[in-house]
């Protein structure tokens, strides 16, 4: 029900084509449903007194109409459906605040950058100096910018009652633009299904007059707390039925690090590793999400090695003399077979590594 009757005017334009859509399926779903009741009536066995024709095979009255009718709708909704894909294009930024009230010259968007977490969801508010964990306020009338990613996961951003779903992935930034354009107390959720801890990935939205807004922030401020590499790191390992959580203030370029994945003190940010691979040449499209190693050269992979680096080891599939002809192997010599993938692990604690993962 909370997309029938949202608080944000994207979600109400989407909402608006849904009803519309449906409206116009319609127009074929309930034809259909009256005459197979009014049809099955009227020509049943027991009724009687009907004429029978074995030889009827077409009639061009029916065609147009059978015909017609289905391809004006897929046009229409076709036509309805490009218009609203570039009007309500996530990445747009929005022209009006509602229906007759529109976006003024210069107006300036309400930055949020969202992080999806395993299992939660973390809110950093820059120009604010604040975050939040699990919990979003927005100011009511204002139009709001998301900038979005996530630590290890493709996930999905959903809040039904200001707009609709948005994709994250990891070391993309995806932009979301929205506008609650009434108090709402309501909440969001991950729409993408990613493991153990999903039913519990939710967010209390909270959608506030501007006044209480800024009284919101300044309670959040006095809480104190300093959100920054050290304890980011803690808060990024996967965990599950996460409390709301607030920090007074957040070290600055954190969600830069997050979105380039360099929070680790020393680990080089993939815009850098682009920009260097940039200078040096290449195409600029890291091969190596990671990042460059912390010492030394990047590896070389053992089919570019030289001969001479490669080594060698014992050869156990050799024939058994050196004059016999090759192919003359002892089939049932256990150095012959490589039963590695079947036996168990031999190192220590690898067994129960394998099943912790």
């Amino acid at each position: 029900m909370i997309v029938l009757f949202p608080a944000g005017d994207v979600a109400v334009q989407q909402r608006d084509l849904l009803g519309f859509a449906t409206l116009l399926m319609l127009v074929v779903v309930i034809p259909v449903i009256v005459m197979a009741i009014v049809f099955s009536r009227k020509y049943s066995a027991r009724r009687g007194g009907h004429n029978y024709d074995p030889h009827f095979d077409h009639s061009t009255g029916l065609e147009l109409v059978i015909w017609s009718i289905p391809l004006l709708i897929i046009t229409i909704i076709g036509a309805v459906t490009w218009r609203s894909t570039h009007l309500l294009d996530p990445f747009r930024p929005l022209d009006r605040i509602a229906p007759g009230k529109p976006l003024p010259p210069g107006t300036k968007h309400f930055e949020v950058q969202v992080v999806a977490m395993d299992w939660k969801w973390l809110f950093i508010y820059p120009e604010q100096g604040i975050a939040t964990v699990n919990e979003l306020a927005l100011p009511v009338n204002v139009p709001v910018r998301f900038s979005m990613t996530s630590t290890s996961q493709f996930n999905t951003f959903y809040a039904p009652t200001m707009a609709g779903m948005i994709y994250v992935m990891p070391g993309m930034d995806a932009k979301l633009h929205a506008v609650l354009n009434k108090p709402v107390e309501s909440f969001g959720y991950s729409g993408n299904y990613t493991g153990r801890g999903y039913s519990d990935m939710r967010f209390a939205l909270h959608g506030l007059p501007p006044a209480q807004f800024n009284e919101w922030v300044a309670r959040v401020k006095a809480r104190g707390g300093l959100l920054q590499a050290a304890n980011y790191i803690q808060l990024e390992k996967p965990s599950e039925k996460v409390p709301m959580m607030r920090f007074g203030a957040v070290s600055p370029g954190l969600y830069s690090r997050i979105l380039n994945r360099c929070v680790e003190a020393g680990k080089p940010c993939v815009a850098d590793v682009m920009m260097h691979d940039m200078m040096r040449g290449g195409s600029g499209v890291p091969q190596n999400r990671g990042g460059m190693p912390l010492n030394g050269q990047k590896p070389v992979p053992a089919l570019q090695k030289a001969p001479e680096d490669k080594g060698s080891g014992p050869n156990v599939t050799k024939p058994e003399k050196p004059g016999s002809p090759p192919g003359q192997l002892k089939p049932g010599d256990q150095r012959n077979r490589d039963m590695s993938s079947l036996s168990p692990l031999s190192i220590p604690g690898a067994r129960s590594a394998a099943r912790s993962v």
